[in-house]
């Protein structure tokens, strides 16, 4: 794997990392309550974060393919 794509891939790790974090925070009862994001309420739902894991899964995966 060359240089950009093993940066590419430590970077989704991360975020993967972040998303998984969130979603976790998101799905404990009472976090909703305190939370107030008006329209954007995808970006405060579990189900949103652990749609754009397995987006970022794939993304990692295809990197890691040999050319």
């Amino acid at each position: 794997m060359n240089q950009s794509k093993l940066r590419v891939v430590k970077f989704l790790e991360k975020e993967i990392k972040t998303y998984t974090a969130l979603s976790l925070f998101l799905s404990k009862k009472g976090n909703m309550e305190h939370l107030r994001a008006g329209q954007k309420k995808a970006l405060t739902s579990p189900a949103f974060y652990k749609e754009r894991i397995k987006e970022v899964r794939k993304l990692v995966f295809e990197l890691r393919k040999p050319d």
